[in-house]
């Protein structure tokens, strides 16, 4: 069996299991400061393995993190916008306490690989998977591996046009304002129409600007890695009016340029939702344990 974190801004979901049909336990908790935080984690791991033996913990993370595993600060956060979580050591903590290799990678790496072992991204090798909530964050995998270089992919802050007599908003992102995230995350949607996404109606002008926003982004992926497929999760995008806007807005913005039947004949098994669901980030923190063969 083993242990899974999926560690968000907003909250932390933890859970023992081997896949999508064995999860034997799962609790969530606030993300408040990084001590009480990892220590709910711990105690939870702790209580488990009374009864469970655990052989390793897949950690999915909000980032940014370093990665690399020469460096000193391995296993940190770095510079988030999460307020009191920059230089957080997320792997020590949880080595110490629990004896038990860790494994950690971005949560929306994490997230893709599980696609790729169990949801949307099966038959395919190059996809992206990009999740749309208080941020934006995009991981993905080219040629069966996941994408990793001076660190971690940062899609949600790329930056993406805009338009400042249609959209006056500045941008909610602390970093760049009107990056990716800072215009399109769910946070930018609460801040700019002063209600939370969930609250505003199917039709609302919102949805037609959050889809140009969407399909800007991705159109920038699908010019620099041509991905197989782009697969959309997170809460925003369970506003089901969003797919057919950001599909008729991407294939507007790619204008013909790539001549590839996926693209325009195929849209719809193009640009499609995470099948996890709720459970993403915890079964794509398993599949991190299991691709390191825990």
């Amino acid at each position: 069996m083993l242990g899974a974190i999926e560690a968000g801004g907003t909250k932390f979901v933890c859970a023992v299991g081997t896949g999508p049909g064995d999860l034997a336990a799962r609790i969530a908790f606030p993300t408040t400061t990084a001590t009480e935080t990892l220590g709910r984690a711990i105690a939870f791991f702790r209580q488990q393995r009374r009864t469970t033996p655990l052989t390793a913990i897949g950690f999915a993370s909000f980032g940014p993190l370093d990665l690399d595993p020469a460096s000193p600060t391995f296993g940190y956060l770095t510079s988030t916008p999460k307020a009191g979580w920059g230089d957080v050591d997320l792997v020590g903590p949880l080595r110490a306490a629990l004896d038990l290799p860790v494994i950690l990678d971005s949560d929306v790496n994490a997230a893709a690989l599980g696609e790729q072992r169990w949801g949307a991204a099966r038959d395919v090798e190059t996809f992206v998977y990009v999740t749309v909530g208080t941020g934006i964050g995009g991981g993905g995998m080219v040629e069966g591996r996941l994408i990793h270089g001076l660190l971690h992919p940062e899609m949600g802050h790329m930056r993406i046009p805009h338009d400042r007599q249609a959209d006056p908003f500045a941008g909610a992102c602390p970093f760049h304002g009107d990056c990716w995230e800072g215009l399109a995350s769910g946070t930018a949607i609460a801040a700019r129409w002063g209600t939370k996404g969930e609250h505003l109606p199917p039709d609302a002008a919102a949805w037609e600007l959050e889809a140009r926003y969407l399909a800007l982004g991705l159109t920038n992926i699908i010019c620099a890695i041509a991905p197989q497929r782009a697969i959309l999760g997170g809460g925003v995008m369970e506003q089901a009016q969003l797919f057919p806007l950001v599909r008729r807005e991407l294939l507007g913005l790619l204008n013909g340029y790539i001549q590839k039947r996926e693209i325009l004949e195929h849209m719809d098994d193009y640009v499609v939702p995470a099948r996890l669901g709720a459970n993403a980030g915890v079964l794509g923190a398993i599949a991190l344990a299991l691709d390191a063969g825990a």
